[in-house]
């Protein structure tokens, strides 16, 4: 499905920030930040992660759809991905990690981005904790564009973590607003497994 909008510019004109959408940002002059560019309801559960992962110590940046409905709408896909203060944030960072959504049933997590090493890192670390990494066969998701969000930090090269629907809904009670308040223990394993291959 094509996006509404192609750039930031384009959806802020249309809709109102802290009403259809928020932006979370801590600078904590890390070399790594975690970036989910579409948290809230846009792909549920994606945000949680993000800040969990980010703790204390790694910069962090979330865009979260807000709305009733339709958040998909907000969706901007990560090789236009432009909102300036995502822009800055990342321009200082020497390595950018970002969580997505993943529509799928599997319970599963697919590895992309151009930093092979810091890839097999969170595989290798993964897996010791059970959890499963699936290669993505679709292209579009392999995160490989130079323009990708997760490859525009200093070294040129990041890492793209597609977590599945059918993974995202084990770490929660649910995954509408009241469910990703209560994560699972699950959610704490898989926190601790992203958070020892990135610190």
């Amino acid at each position: 499905m094509a996006d509404r909008y192609r750039t930031y510019r384009e959806l802020a004109n249309c809709e109102a920030e802290d009403v259809d959408f928020r932006i979370l940002l801590r600078r904590r002059g890390s070399r790594t930040a975690i970036i989910a560019p579409h948290g809230g309801d846009i792909e549920p559960g994606t945000s949680e992660i993000a800040c969990a992962v980010a703790g204390d110590d790694l910069s962090l940046y979330a865009f979260e759809g807000l709305k009733p409905s339709h958040n998909l709408d907000l969706h901007i896909t990560s090789r236009h991905f432009d909102e300036p203060r995502c822009l800055e944030l990342i321009a200082s960072a020497e390595r950018i990690v970002t969580v997505h959504g993943e529509a799928g049933d599997e319970d599963a997590v697919y590895l992309g981005g151009l930093d092979t090493a810091a890839r097999a890192e969170i595989r290798r670390v993964l897996c010791a904790r059970r959890f499963h990494v699936l290669p993505q066969d679709d292209p579009g998701l392999q995160g490989r564009e130079p323009l990708n969000i997760c490859n525009r930090g200093r070294s040129g090269a990041g890492v793209q973590l597609e977590i599945a629907h059918g993974l995202r809904r084990t770490l929660f009670a649910s995954l509408d607003s009241a469910g990703r308040g209560r994560p699972t223990n699950r959610f704490v394993d898989f926190v601790a497994a992203l958070r020892e291959a990135l610190t």
